[in-house]
């Protein structure tokens, strides 16, 4: 006999019954919750074993003597370095100034280009005749190692902060230039149109439809300008620096001391990682959209 609709409702709210009349056999929704909270962090864990990994491989070549001190020092060795550098008895300066130093110069450089590269970019994505009078110089330096116009800036500028800055400006303004511009065509034509349509000008359509619309091709060209940057620190502080993080991995490099090689470029990587989450939880904040529309 079939059972009443008040009998299926009582069912459904029995102990026995699963949530909103899901049955019993099936997993909870909490416990679904938990797995699925496990699948995302999955990623997290996949990475720390592999840097576990790579640390342990490190620690039996160089235990075992497979690989050379003067190749790939020891864990302790490095560890050691980091110590002697903080405490000021590498090249006579603590760490923590040679980590200002560095950071002024990066973070100098990323906001000139920030601030010079997104209007260019948007400019250059809203007028073709801009596009064609600026395109030929930003394509042709673009693929240039910072190293090759080095000499340039150096007879140009001088040796002090303003070469070392602008050789890192450089570096970073055509990444942040090219995203934008490319994020202009991330503009739907129909929203502009309708944006023109209710009266809107100019500038207030590329405030309010073409940038947000940019804002995420922006962000990346910002992500991207920032890792450059730092990759570019190396040689800018090859001129005449007299503190930085690059200048005491040029000074380890001539010396052969490749612990103190090492713990310069952890040092470099951390703080690149960082600006990089930075940066991450930025585009998190400002285009939350992302990817899901």
């Amino acid at each position: 006999m079939k059972p009443t609709a008040t009998e299926q409702v009582r069912s459904a709210k029995s102990p026995g019954a699963g949530l909103a009349g899901i049955p019993s056999g099936m997993v909870p929704l909490n416990r679904l919750r938990r797995r699925m909270q496990g699948f995302r962090s999955q990623p997290v864990l996949i990475s720390m074993a592999a840097i576990l990994a790579a640390l342990a491989l490190w620690a039996a070549l160089t235990g075992q003597g497979v690989v050379k001190p003067l190749f790939l020092p020891k864990i302790g060795t490095v560890f050691q370095a980091f110590l002697d550098a903080v405490d000021g008895r590498i090249d006579g300066a603590p760490l923590t100034e040679h980590i200002a130093m560095s950071l002024v110069r990066v973070v100098s450089a990323f906001v000139l280009a920030a601030l010079i590269g997104i209007p260019v970019g948007l400019a250059t994505g809203l007028s073709t005749t801009l596009r064609a009078a600026l395109d030929p110089f930003i394509e042709f330096y673009r693929p240039l190692p910072p190293l090759a116009y080095l000499p340039l800036v150096i007879i140009w500028f001088g040796i002090g902060e303003t070469s070392k800055i602008l050789l890192i400006f450089f570096a970073c303004f055509a990444p942040v230039a090219l995203a934008a511009r490319a994020g202009v065509s991330a503009a739907a034509a129909d929203q502009v149109n309708a944006a023109r349509a209710l009266g809107a000008s100019r500038w207030q359509v590329v405030v309010h439809v073409v940038l947000p619309a940019a804002l995420p091709d922006i962000l990346v060209g910002l992500r991207i300008g920032m890792g450059v940057g730092w990759t570019t620190l190396v040689a800018a502080e090859m001129v005449a620096a007299s503190t930085g993080i690059g200048q005491m991995v040029l000074n380890a490099s001539n010396f052969l001391r490749t612990d103190i090689v090492l713990m310069g470029i952890f040092v470099i990587g951390a703080f690149a990682t960082l600006f990089e989450f930075g940066m991450r939880w930025l585009e998190r904040r400002l285009v939350p959209w992302k990817g899901k529309v």
